[in-house]
């Protein structure tokens, strides 16, 4: 019983994280995901048009209701396998710190202010301000793609020149405050009051949006307005070159990475254990593979399994091996050639075979079996035959079977 609950519990540790593209299960569950963040927040976004509300309102709230009961029951959940999140901790520490997490803060407050009016029903308004916090669960979808995260690795590796950038702006934005509080301070007392009055100004001004409800009207004020807005279009243009610079160092590294870094891929073969395999039976530990082998994936049914040491093989797995390619430095040529119906080479014995001395037939596939080749063995139409040619080692004198 406790086996088969951690297997559930790992199938839905798998289900509400970021799950296998392969698993019909997972992959709708994220596709349910996603469209309820979005739907929840287009509901609170019609719900603020009065005439929406008026016609629809029964209709919004039924599908808000349902939303938060989906955030409600994806929280449980997330909090039940938050061990299989941090393994290193217990499971008390790992509950405890997915739900003091950014992403358990924000899953929370998506369904947490719904339900405290039922309690606390003074606090409607206020809690109906914490509804707003739900936007940031968008975030969840940059783990379905990749490709928003860069945006993430550039704020994160340039956050140093942002915050300095953002700084030189502060500083500058005081500076004109006060400057302007004391060119303009004498012909609108009522509007530049204090050093502070200008703050409003600076800003509208420095980041270009300059609302026109505060302006000088004395002829240096004007200058210095003039001069204010230039240095604020130099001002924001500085986050907006770190960052335009972080996007093309970042595809510049990658592309390095690709162009100059040696590669080694790992080649992978499948092959299906039968009753006669002595592989059957086994666990993969004692499988005593060579060093440089692995087992890549096992497939049993629908169902794909992490190799681990101690999972025991079985009648009709699907193993998938991976072994370092082989180089071409070594000059060693594998040819494969599929035998049709006219081929010269069906009906005969491989002994029979008219081929060089340097070539041999290493291996014969016959629809699903694999076969060891001797001399007697008679090809048949359908066969792939797998050939090892020796005409590009010119060092080799023998080769020993």
């Amino acid at each position: 019983m406790d086996a088969r609950w951690k297997k559930r519990k790992k199938q839905t540790f798998d289900m509400v994280e970021v799950g296998n593209i392969g698993s019909p299960v997972s992959r709708g569950y994220d596709i349910v995901n996603v469209l309820a963040i979005v739907v929840n927040l287009a509901v609170s976004i019609l719900d603020t048009f009065t005439t929406v509300h008026a016609r629809f309102g029964g209709v919004l709230e039924g599908v808000e209701v349902v939303t938060v009961v989906f955030f409600t029951v994806d929280y449980v959940l997330r909090v039940w396998t938050a061990d299989l999140l941090y393994p290193l901790l217990t499971t008390g520490r790992a509950r405890l710190r997915y739900i003091c997490s950014f992403t358990g803060l924000v899953d929370l407050l998506c369904f947490l202010p719904y339900y405290l009016p039922i309690f606390f029903p003074a606090g409607v308004v206020a809690f109906r301000m914490f509804r707003v916090v739900r936007i940031f669960r968008l975030f969840r979808i940059n783990a379905y793609y990749d490709s928003l995260s860069v945006i993430t690795e550039v704020i994160v590796s340039k956050k140093q020149q942002l915050f300095s950038s953002v700084f030189i702006i502060l500083v500058l934005m005081l500076a004109s405050s006060l400057c302007m509080y004391s060119l303009e301070n004498e012909a609108q007392p009522e509007v530049f009051s204090n050093a502070f009055s200008g703050i409003w100004w600076a800003a509208s001004t420095l980041l270009t949006v300059g609302y026109g409800d505060i302006y000088p009207i004395t002829t240096l004020g004007q200058i210095f307005g003039i001069c204010i807005t230039f240095l604020g279009v130099g001002m924001v243009a500085i986050p907006t070159g770190i960052i335009s610079a972080g996007f093309v160092e970042q595809y510049s590294r990658a592309k390095r990475l690709g162009e100059y870094a040696d590669e080694s891929d790992v080649r992978f073969i499948k092959l299906r254990l039968t009753r006669s395999d002595a592989w059957a039976g086994k666990t993969v530990r004692d499988l005593a593979l060579p060093r440089g082998v692995i087992v890549a994936a096992i497939r049993r049914g629908k169902e794909v399994i992490v190799p681990r040491g101690d999972v025991a093989l079985q009648e009709g797995d699907t193993m998938v091996l991976g072994a370092e390619p082989l180089k071409d430095d070594q000059h060693i040529d594998l040819q494969e050639i599929v035998l049709r119906d006219l081929h010269p080479w069906v009906g005969k014995a491989i002994r029979e075979l008219d081929i060089s001395r340097q070539t041999l037939i290493v291996l014969v596939r016959r629809k699903n079996r694999a076969m060891i080749p001797n001399g007697d063995l008679v090809l048949r139409q359908g066969d792939t035959v797998i050939l090892y040619s020796q005409t590009r080692l010119t060092e080799a004198e023998r080769l020993r079977v």
